[in-house]
């Protein structure tokens, strides 16, 4: 594993240009003419920063206190999609930025659905991706220094901001990061209809492509979530044609009732004296003695 500093060699109190706390960023690359570029630009607006030429593992990362990594995928060798995916579960609060060669459609879907946060084609410009890389950070930290608000109990759900996680009957749901912000956008529209394209701009960030389903995907994994932590409520209810609407409502399981057994009247005293009458077999004649002939 290679590994080059720069940057003001870490230091806490580095300020860049524009007075802001540098931003710290590590770039899993081994391209070394875009990498000479790349580091020129971040020396010069005062990032501190590491250049890894393979991956590490995530516990490293987790200690370098990162606020953004940049990946070139064919760096990552095989792995590359499993890194990815384990990289954004542990770190949530990590900006991801994919920055590699030529990929299709379906791949960058995958890669922003496992939780990158930008996508970047080589070539490109430094310029470009260090926009890039501070747009998601300033998105991160917008949304982490809100003050925590209230938890929100809704059916057997309790939703806290401060934890990025929900809780159903004490017990977490395990929300990846990406889901937690669904649930905190649905929930804090008190029961309104959220159209599909509204929820991706204030979740992922940017336009929804027509045709991208991801909205879809992430709304019918938090609903399964959902449903196994609490499976007396329904949360998530599906507009066709519209989007979601964030509401508690408990699920109401139908049982088979018996028809009711009407007891049959009782019949009259004449009618149940003609019944027996008509029921009882008619008596034997009584039997004539024998005459005996006088002798």
């Amino acid at each position: 594993m290679a590994v080059v500093v720069r940057g003001s060699a870490y230091a806490e109190a580095a300020m860049t240009t524009t007075g802001q706390a540098a931003i710290r960023l590590a770039v899993v690359d081994s391209d070394s003419g875009f990498l000479q570029v790349l580091t020129k630009r971040l020396d010069t607006a005062g990032w501190q920063h590491r250049v890894l030429a393979s991956p590490v593992p995530l516990d490293a990362l987790v200690a370098m206190r990162l606020n953004a990594v940049v990946l070139d995928l064919t760096v990552l060798g095989p792995q590359a999609w499993t890194y990815l995916e384990k990289l954004c579960v542990r770190l949530p609060q990590l900006g991801v930025i994919v920055c590699t060669g030529q990929s299709s459609v379906a791949q960058r879907v995958r890669g922003l659905r496992m939780g990158a946060d930008d996508w970047v084609t080589k070539p490109c410009h430094p310029e470009e991706l260090i926009a890039r890389v501070e747009a998601v950070v300033r998105r991160r930290k917008r949304a982490d220094t809100r003050v925590p608000a209230a938890p929100v109990v809704i059916g057997e759900l309790e939703i806290r901001s401060d934890q990025f996680q929900a809780f159903a009957a004490g017990a977490s749901v395990d929300l990846t990061r990406r889901e937690f912000e669904l649930i905190q956008l649905l929930a804090d529209a008190e029961g309104q209809v959220l159209q599909r394209e509204e929820i991706y701009e204030r979740v992922w960030g940017y336009a929804m492509v027509h045709g991208d389903r991801s909205v879809d995907v992430f709304v019918r994994k938090l609903r399964q979530k959902l449903e196994r932590a609490s499976p007396g409520w329904r949360y998530i209810h599906t507009h066709f044609g519209i989007g979601y609407r964030f509401t508690a409502e408990p699920v109401v399981t139908e049982t088979a009732t018996e028809p009711a057994v009407v007891p049959a009247a009782s019949p009259s005293a004449p009618e149940a004296e003609a019944a027996a009458a008509t029921a009882a077999p008619p008596s034997a004649p009584a039997a004539e003695a024998d005459v005996v002939p006088a002798a």
